[in-house]
């Protein structure tokens, strides 16, 4: 982020309503916009905060992110602009890219975006004759049917312009939680091991099975389901996008919920709940009663932040020790105490069962962890980017990000400097898909969704904090003023008139409804309306639909169809 902020000349956002939802890296940005002269474009159909300090603001219709991307860059090329030797000497496959690019001349990319042609020569420009440039992106990129595909393009305009590998540049996914980056490098996702280390790979498993002591030979239990190479599953397994559904399906039986709301941070709500209603067993370990767990069978109070030791891993892939602040409370135990708890007695429970016990050292080998820093030395021996990371150089004060291979690495701030994890940077012809449903005759009007700035996802710590629910405390729904006008939305004249004031609206799609007042506002284009998903009693996520990119599997929270009537 330093880099970013101090060396960048232009800044491209995309998807990002960063002030709002990454705060200190936002102000970082408005300090190098307002002091050093740098440019800023912003792209997003919504007239966010940070646009206030944006040298240019492009408002592109909800959904047509690729053919802004590719109408951008087919100016650089017409224009000359690229990179030609980085293009040359660090890429591949740029001409097929190009034929695709080259499909989406300014009049078109301004037709399906809705962006004037001249505005895109400007943004082009701007981004091209300021170098370095940083591309900055969160969900509003990732949340569709293309998110990948999104995230793809953005790479190409940068490989374009040569802005990777260098102080300032890069392609800057803003994660949207404090621990993300760590979930994922931990192996939080259902085909890799740590580090990214595929579960399909036999040589991945072999070290990790010899590591866990299960390195007993390889053994097959039923192809269909299940290959288990030397006790280990080589099976990709599922997303939470893809358990949920199992449910219904009887494909899912039983779920252990770690610090997740899925009924309020799910797509669909009135599906999340028919599905936790129809589940044979869930477990649920939080630090507050939630929606989800009046759904539980078990409960396992977990630990809040300020009763944790341990590290996180922020969106620089910078790892942070977090230290303990208060005794734990309660009944309270670290998450990491009580998983190694279940384990324990799930082999204890495993072995009566076969007939016999291990030696209680054997049984534990693995689970008998003393702290979090035996946890982070078993991640040291399996993780060859966190091998350097150790709890004694993070308390000395090292900045340390990954990769960090061994103890003397100085680690890496910036990826890409020499050539790409690949070797060359593949260009990807990309196209545009539209949105998995659009505004039609029963559903005119599009919902978008998102967080605000004084809340936090599924709410459960912010709407405790008193002084928080006194600036914002119910659920707002953003309504631009030619639809407040013709939907009768109007305080000032009912007032003038003597009627009382009516400003609540109920927005319906497909899958429900929800009633919240009406916050008048040009932030949102007309034909568009904002809602978040803090309050259980107006959560738009009972609007969203569970339509999912086919790679990362993540639902297009971002684009619905609704109608919005007057209450």
């Amino acid at each position: 982020m330093d880099d970013v902020a101090k060396e960048a000349k232009a800044f491209f956002i995309i998807g990002s309503n960063t002030t709002e939802q990454h705060p200190v890296f936002g102000t970082m940005l408005r300090r190098a916009v307002k002091f050093r002269g740098a440019k800023l474009v912003v792209a997003d159909p919504r007239k966010i905060d940070i646009t206030e300090f944006a040298t240019l603001h492009l408002r592109q219709r909800p959904g047509t992110d690729i053919p802004l991307i590719n109408g951008l860059m087919y100016i650089i090329l017409e224009k000359g602009w690229e990179d030609k030797s980085f293009i040359e000497e660090r890429t591949e496959n740029f001409d097929e890219f190009k034929a695709t690019v080259m499909q989406y001349p300014p009049e078109k990319a301004s037709e399906i975006t809705g962006i004037p042609v001249e505005k895109l020569y400007e943004a082009a420009e701007i981004l091209a004759k300021n170098s370095p440039m940083a591309v900055i992106w969160a969900m509003g990129i990732t949340q569709h049917i293309v998110g990948v595909r999104n995230v793809m393009d953005l790479a190409n305009l940068q490989m374009l312009l040569g802005n990777m590998g260098k102080a300032g540049g890069g392609v800057n996914p803003l994660r949207g939680q404090n621990n993300v980056q760590g979930a994922c490098d931990m192996g939080g996702l259902p085909n890799v091991f740590t580090a990214y280390q595929p579960v399909t790979n036999p040589e991945v498993i072999e070290k990790f099975a010899k590591a866990w002591g299960l390195d007993h030979g390889p053994q097959t239990v039923d192809d269909k389901t299940l290959s288990i190479v030397n006790g280990l599953s080589s099976k990709i397994g599922l997303t939470v996008t893809e358990m949920m559904p199992g449910i219904l399906e009887g494909k899912t039986h039983s779920l252990y919920i770690l610090g997740e709301d899925p009924v309020m941070s799910d797509p669909d709500t009135n599906h999340i709940r028919h599905s936790l209603e129809a589940i044979d067993f869930l477990v649920l370990q939080e630090i507050f009663p939630s929606e989800t767990s009046v759904y539980a069978d078990v409960l396992l109070p977990g630990v809040t932040f300020a009763e944790k030791t341990g590290t996180f891993t922020n969106t620089e892939r910078r790892v942070q020790m977090v230290r303990q602040a208060i005794p734990t409370q309660g009944d309270a135990r670290d998450d990491w105490w009580i998983t190694s708890e279940i384990a324990k007695r799930i082999l204890n429970t495993r072995m009566k069962d076969e007939g016999g016990r291990m030696n209680e050292a054997a049984q534990y080998a693995g689970w008998d962890y003393k702290d979090s820093s035996d946890i982070m030395s078993e991640i040291n021996a399996l993780t060859p980017s966190y091998g350097g990371i150790t709890h004694a150089r993070l308390e000395t004060g090292e900045r340390l990000q990954w990769p960090c291979p061994t103890l003397d690495h100085p680690g890496t701030p910036i990826l890409h400097t020499k050539q790409f994890t690949r070797g060359k940077g593949k260009f990807m012809p990309i196209d545009h898909v539209p949105p998995a449903e659009l505004p039609d005759d029963d559903y005119p009007m599009l919902l978008s969704t998102g967080r605000v700035l004084y809340h936090w996802h599924g709410g459960q710590m912010t709407r405790r904090a008193k002084g928080l629910m006194q600036v914002y405390g119910e659920a707002l729904i953003e309504v631009n003023p030619n639809d407040a006008e013709r939907l009768g939305l109007n305080p000032s004249t009912c007032l003038a008139s003597g009627q009382a004031p009516r400003n609540v609206v109920r927005v319906t799609s497909r899958r429900g409804f929800i009633e919240a007042q009406a916050w008048i506002t040009d932030r949102v284009p007309p034909g568009m309306v904002y809602a978040n998903f803090h309050f259980p009693n107006a959560s738009a996520n009972e609007l969203t639909h569970a339509s999912l990119d086919p790679v990362a599997k993540i639902p297009e929270y971002k684009i619905t169809a609704v109608k919005v009537e007057l209450v």
